[in-house]
């Protein structure tokens, strides 16, 4: 079956908000070559036809300047139309991290589904979900680098594991304007984190007295000191460039 695509009506409660344009360009040339392999499935409303599936190929048809399109007609509420425009999405891989989330959040609340049973749904692990779900903790900002895609998964992934806001901000940006690797990303979350270990807090002049100690022990030993502290309790470290610098080092702790 055909339709005018005139006739055809964008879906307004599609999962998928965010469109590329220039793999829309792509897609009308592939169109005007090959024209439209799949046809589109659409539901019957009271004005017209609305889609349920196929809005980015009805989006390149209209580049290409295509006047009618193959159509499935199939009889659906509006629940199961967002649900089957889910799945074809998730099929494609065509919703960014984003989008997935928000429109797991959707089913879940709309439909009073479990992860496991929404999981079971759309074909996906419950871990896959759940992790999904918690990209939108984070704040608007980056969500939308997300959707941008200056952030991948991985790297939202990564950085939820900081709970400062105002670290996961400037981390955030460091990431984009670096153009950090996931596994980069993970060493500077783990150094954010070692710098925030829980424990009691130091008043001003107990962390004054504590830089002067390792500053007075780095000019005694001629080495960089470092200290990390947990609760009162930690780890004095002291760094060495070589053999010979650590025989020093450690003839200055004994007093030979």
């Amino acid at each position: 079956m055909n339709l005018g695509i005139e006739e055809i009506r964008p879906n307004r409660s599609q999962p998928r908000r965010h469109f590329d344009e220039r793999h829309i360009e792509e897609l009308a040339e592939s169109i005007r070559s090959k024209g439209v392999l799949l046809p589109l499935i659409v539901r019957r409303d009271s004005d017209g036809y609305v889609l349920v599936a196929g809005e980015r190929r009805w989006r390149a048809a209209q580049k290409a300047g295509l006047r009618e399109l193959p159509v499935m007609v199939r009889e659906v509420t509006d629940n199961e139309s967002f649900e089957i425009a889910l799945i074809e999405n998730i099929q494609r891989e065509d919703l960014n991290p984003v989008e997935e989330a928000e429109a797991y959040k959707r089913l879940i609340e709309e439909h009073g589904l479990t992860q496991e049973e929404l999981a079971a749904r759309v074909g996906k692990e419950r871990s896959t979900v759940a992790n999904a779900l918690r990209l939108l903790r984070l704040p608007d900002a980056i969500k939308e680098a997300i959707v941008a895609g200056q952030l991948g998964m991985g790297h939202a992934r990564a950085l939820l594991a900081i709970s400062d806001e105002g670290d996961l901000r400037k981390a955030a940006e460091k990431v984009i304007a670096e153009n950090l690797s996931v596994r980069a990303v993970e060493a500077l979350v783990q150094r954010l984190k070692s710098r925030r270990l829980p424990g009691k807090k130091r008043d001003a002049h107990g962390g004054a007295q504590v830089r002067h100690l390792i500053e007075k022990l780095q000019r005694r030993l001629g080495a960089k000191v470092g200290l990390r502290d947990k609760g009162g309790k930690g780890v004095l470290e002291i760094r060495y460039g070589s053999l010979q610098e650590l025989d020093r080092v450690l003839a200055a702790i004994l007093g030979e």
